[in-house]
């Protein structure tokens, strides 16, 4: 199987990168993002692509692959309703229909996050936003797509949040983690658990497109 990752230097994407890199099943890697990830493997290529709205000087690069990892994603803390949309709903679709166009046989799985808006007419501004971003990826013409809403998540195995005080708050409360997650499996995850649930679900497909932290385990 090969793989491309979005937003490998992410907490969730260093997760499911890494969880890639480990899978005997995929024979390579590529990661796209504004920038490296700083990883080395025999089967891991990086394209360093400035222009997330544009793919077109990169396109012959990104043909030929079984699945797309999509784990990019920012905080809507502070952000108005306009500069969210285009990170999070223009970027991860100028890449999905970049990808059904040249990978139709792909099965694309996006990273999005619990409490989102199917409706896309809520009152929470990034919850409508999630919303009609997974709407509008689940009519694309992939062989298949599938949302993953993880509710918290315990990054493992050295990932880390690019934001500090985020990674601050992880590194504050990192004793209770475990704990969490055994007890209240359904609203806890953890980078690898989620990085394990993607591969399964890219490789034996899932009962359903919107899988919440609970289903992981289950793939």
């Amino acid at each position: 199987m090969k793989v491309i990752v979005f937003g490998a230097t992410g907490m969730v994407g260093q997760g499911v990168l890494r969880e890639c890199l480990l899978d005997p099943d995929v024979a390579q890697v590529l990661t796209v993002g504004r920038s490296a990830t700083g990883q080395r493997s025999p089967k891991l290529r990086e394209i360093v692509h400035a222009d997330l709205l544009d793919f077109s000087t990169i396109e012959k690069d990104m043909t030929g692959y079984d699945a797309c990892f999509f784990c990019l994603g920012i905080s809507s803390l502070g952000m108005s309703e306009d500069d969210y949309r285009r990170i999070t709903y223009d970027v991860t679709l100028a890449a999905a229909r970049t990808l059904a166009r040249l990978n139709p046989a792909m099965t694309f799985i996006y990273v999005t996050g619990a409490g989102t808006d199917s409706t896309e007419q809520g009152r929470v501004m990034w919850a409508r936003v999630k919303g009609k971003t997974e709407n509008d990826l689940l009519k694309l013409p992939f062989r298949a797509a599938y949302m993953f809403r993880p509710g918290a998540i315990q990054p493992l195995h050295g990932a880390r949040s690019k934001t500090a005080w985020v990674h601050a708050i992880y590194l504050a409360t990192a004793p209770l983690w475990a704990l969490l997650h055994r007890v209240a499996p359904k609203y806890v995850t953890t980078t690898e658990e989620i990085g394990r649930a993607m591969l399964g679900v890219a490789k034996r497909g899932y009962s359903k497109t919107i899988l919440e932290s609970e289903d992981f385990p289950k793939v």
